[in-house]
C-alpha cells in the first residue's frame, strides 16, 4: 500500500514538474505543416518553373535538408513509420492500407510529449497501418484540432497536413493551368506529349496552392506571437503524385523537400550545420523524425525507436545510409528496398518478374499513367520511357548525382561492383538490424503470426522463426549470374517456407526453361503447408507448365487461394494476382467462377479487405488504355 502510494505521488511529482517546465518556458512548441504527394519541386530547391514564394523565403530563414527521403513512397506505410518512430516493416505494417496488431512495447512518440507536458494535435491525417487509440495518441486528431486549444503556457506539438498537391487533384479534364504547360520540365522517363505536360502543369499549381496554405499558417504564428518560440518544420509526404514518383521505391518516389526553422531563442537545439539560409546534405528520413522530436523535446528517445535524431538536445552523428522500402501497393504485391548514401541509390528488388508500373486501379485514374501506358503497348517509347512497364532487375544503381532521374542503371556496370556489393551488404545488415520482414510475403507473415500467437513485430524478433541470413540464401539466387537447376531444386526442398518461396520467385522470373526443368518439384509445391508457397508455384506452372494438365491443376490451386474465406484477405489478393497475370485467353473461361467468390475476410480488420474485391474488377473489366471520354 505505502509502495502505491509513492508511485502516485511519484506520477504527480512528475506532472508537476513537466507543467511547471512548460510555464517556464524549457521546451519548445514545435509545428509540422505537412503536405501531400509531391517532391522538391519548389523554387528554393532551385526548381525555376515552381512558384512557391512562401516557402521560398522560410527557406532563407532556414536549414534545407538536400537528402530528405519519406523512406516510403506512399502515404499510410510513410506515416507508419513517422508515428511509430520505426520501419514500418519492422513491425509487418509496409503494406499499403494494411492493419497490423501493435506490440506492447510500442509507444507512439506523441505520447512520449504529452507526457511531459505537451498539447499534441493531429489536423487531420492519420492513415496508420497498425492498431492504434487515437484518444490515446493525440489530445485531438480531427479537423478542428488546433494548438490554440492548450491550456494557458502548455507547449504545443501541432501537425497541419494540407491535401491540395494530392495525387487526385492534378487530373482534371479539359484543366486551364497558370502554369504554362509549354514550359513544362519533363522527366525524361515521360512521353513528351499534350496530356503529360497538362498534368504536370496541374501539378504545379497545385504547389503554389499549397504554398499559399503554409504561409497563411506561417502568418497565424506570428499575429499570435508565436513564432519565436516555435520550431516549425515543413515536409512533403513523398514523391509526386504523378507515375514513377508516388509508389516508385527510388529517388523520384522518396526524396521529399524537409525544410527546419528554429527560433534563435532555441539556438541550443540547432544541429551544427544550421545557419539560416543554410542547406544540410545530412541524410534524414521519416523513421527520424519521431525520435528527433523527442531530442527537440529533451526527452531521450526510446531504445525501440529505429530513427536517429537529427535536431536537439540528443542529436546523432551523420549517418552513413538511408533506407527505403516498398510493400503491395494497393492491390498489387511487391516487395523493394532501397539505400541511399547521397550519392548512389541502390534498389534490391525482391519481386523482379514485375514491372515497377503495376495496373493499380486508382493510379490509372491520372490520364499520363494511362496514356503512358497505351504508348508502351503501340511500340512508340524510346528505352528509358519503356523501363517502367518492364520487368524489374533485381539490382538497380543509380549515381543521382550525375543522373537525378535514374535512367542509367549501374547495376553491371563493372566499375560500380564495389559500390553496389557494399550498399547491397548496407541492406542486408538493415534488414537484420531492424527486424524487416521483407523476407516473408504478406500473407505468410500473418499466418505464422496467428499459428503462434504473436504480433508480426514479435515474430521477426524470434530467430527460429525468421532469420534473414538464412532465407536470403534463397532471395539472392536472383542474383546469381549463371543459376544451376540443382541450386534452386535444392532451395525448393528448403526447411523455411519462405526460402521455399523465394526459390520459386527464381523459376518465375527466369522463365520457361528452368521452371520446366523444375517442374516436377514445383508440382510438389501445389500441395505445400504455406499457402504462399502453393500460389507462388501455381502462378509458375501456369505461366510455363508441362501440358495443359498441369496448367489445369496450378489455376485450380490459385482458384482455391482466391477465395477468402478458405485462405486469408492476404492470400487471395496475392492468388488472384496471379490468375490476372495470365493471358485473357487463360483468363476467360475462369472468370464466373472467380467472380462467385466472395471478397471478404470476416478475420482481416477492414483496411486490407477491400482488395480483392478491386482484383475482381480487374478481372471482370481490364482497364483499357482508352479513357471513356476517347475517340478510339
Amino acid at each position: 500500500m505505502f509502495s502505491c502510494f509513492l508511485s502516485i505521488s511519484f506520477l504527480f511529482l512528475a506532472s508537476g514538474l513537466c507543467t511547471l517546465m512548460a510555464a517556464t518556458g524549457q521546451r519548445p512548441n514545435i509545428l509540422w505543416l505537412s503536405s501531400e504527394d509531391h517532391g522538391p519541386h519548389l523554387g528554393c530547391y532551385g526548381d525555376n518553373y515552381a512558384s512557391t514564394p512562401n516557402l521560398d523565403a522560410f527557406a532563407k530563414q532556414s536549414l534545407l535538408y538536400q537528402n530528405a527521403i519519406s523512406t516510403a513512397p506512399v502515404c499510410a506505410p510513410a506515416r507508419t513509420t513517422i508515428i511509430c518512430g520505426m520501419y514500418a516493416p519492422s513491425l509487418g505494417a509496409h503494406h499499403m492500407r494494411s492493419q497490423a496488431s501493435k506490440p506492447e512495447w510500442l509507444k507512439f512518440y506523441p505520447e512520449f510529449l504529452r507526457e511531459a507536458g505537451y498539447y499534441c494535435t493531429n489536423n487531420s491525417k492519420t492513415d496508420y497501418n497498425i492498431d492504434h487509440n487515437l484518444q490515446q495518441i493525440w489530445d485531438e486528431s480531427s479537423g478542428k484540432a488546433h494548438y490554440q486549444k492548450r491550456k494557458k503556457g502548455q507547449p504545443f506539438f501541432a501537425i497541419f497536413n494540407q491535401t491540395c498537391t494530392h495525387e487526385s487533384r492534378i487530373r482534371a479534364r479539359n484543366s486551364k493551368t497558370r502554369h504554362d504547360p509549354s514550359k513544362v520540365p519533363l522527366p525524361p522517363y515521360h512521353p513528351d506529349i499534350p496530356v503529360v505536360r497538362d498534368n504536370w502543369a496541374q501539378y504545379y499549381d497545385r504547389l503554389t496552392e499549397m504554398d499559399d496554405w503554409f504561409g497563411g499558417h506561417l502568418r497565424a504564428l506570428k499575429e499570435q506571437g508565436l513564432y519565436e518560440d516555435t520550431i516549425v518544420i515543413f515536409w512533403a509526404d513523398h514523391g509526386s503524385g504523378m507515375p514513377r514518383g508516388k509508389r516508385y521505391a527510388g529517388w523520384s518516389g522518396l526524396h521529399v523537400p524537409m525544410i527546419v526553422h528554429i527560433p534563435e531563442k532555441w539556438k541550443h537545439l540547432r544541429p551544427p550545420e544550421y545557419k539560416p539560409g543554410n542547406t544540410s546534405d545530412r541524410l534524414v528520413g521519416f523513421v527520424d523524425l519521431g525520435a528527433t522530436m523527442l531530442s527537440l523535446a529533451g526527452i531521450k528517445p526510446a531504445a525501440f525507436q529505429q530513427g536517429r535524431a537529427f535536431l536537439g538536445k540528443y542529436v546523432t552523428p551523420n549517418p552513413e545510409y538511408s533506407f527505403g522500402f516498398r510493400g503491395r501497393m494497393d492491390e498489387r504485391p511487391d516487395c523493394s528496398r532501397t539505400v541511399v548514401d547521397g550519392k548512389y541509390v541502390y534498389i534490391r528488388n525482391f519481386m523482379p518478374h514485375l514491372p515497377h508500373g503495376q495496373i493499380l486501379h486508382y493510379q490509372m485514374e491520372t490520364q499520363t499513367t494511362r496514356l503512358w501506358r497505351r504508348l508502351f503497348h503501340q511500340g512508340k517509347l524510346n528505352k528509358v520511357q519503356s523501363a517502367f512497364w518492364e520487368k524489374k532487375a533485381p539490382e538497380e544503381l543509380y549515381d543521382i548525382t550525375e543522373d537525378p532521374h535514374e535512367t542509367n542503371n549501374l547495376a553491371t556496370d563493372p566499375a560500380c561492383r564495389k559500390q553496389l556489393l557494399g550498399m547491397r551488404a548496407a541492406l542486408y545488415d538493415n534488414l537484420s538490424a531492424t527486424f524487416d520482414v521483407a523476407l516473408l510475403p504478406e500473407g505468410m507473415f500473418h499466418d505464422l503470426a496467428r499459428k503462434h500467437g504473436v504480433t508480426p513485430a514479435d515474430l521477426t524478433r524470434r530467430k527460429n522463426f525468421y532469420s534473414v541470413p538464412e532465407i536470403r540464401k534463397a532471395a539472392d539466387l536472383l542474383l546469381e549470374p549463371v543459376l544451376k537447376v540443382d541450386q534452386v531444386a535444392h532451395m525448393l526442398k528448403a526447411r523455411l517456407p519462405s526460402q521455399r518461396y523465394w526459390a520459386v520467385l527464381a523459376c518465375l522470373y527466369r522463365g520457361e526453361h528452368l521452371t520446366r526443368a523444375l517442374d516436377a518439384e514445383l508440382g510438389q509445391l501445389l500441395d505445400d503447408p504455406s499457402r504462399s508457397v502453393q500460389i507462388a508455384a501455381a502462378e509458375a506452372l501456369a505461366t510455363h507448365p508441362r501440358d495443359e494438365q498441369q496448367r489445369s491443376k496450378a489455376l485450380e490451386i490459385l482458384l482455391e487461394n482466391s477465395d477468402p474465406t478458405a485462405s486469408s484477405a492476404y492470400h487471395a489478393v496475392a492468388a488472384l494476382n496471379a490468375l490476372d497475370h495470365q493471358s485473357q485467353a487463360i483468363l476467360e473461361p475462369l472468370k464466373d467462377r472467380i467472380l462467385k467468390l466472395p471478397t471478404n475476410d470476416p478475420n482481416v480488420p477492414g483496411r486490407p479487405n477491400g482488395y480483392a474485391g478491386r482484383m475482381h474488377k480487374h478481372i471482370a473489366t481490364p482497364i483499357p488504355d482508352f479513357f471513356p471520354w476517347e475517340k478510339k
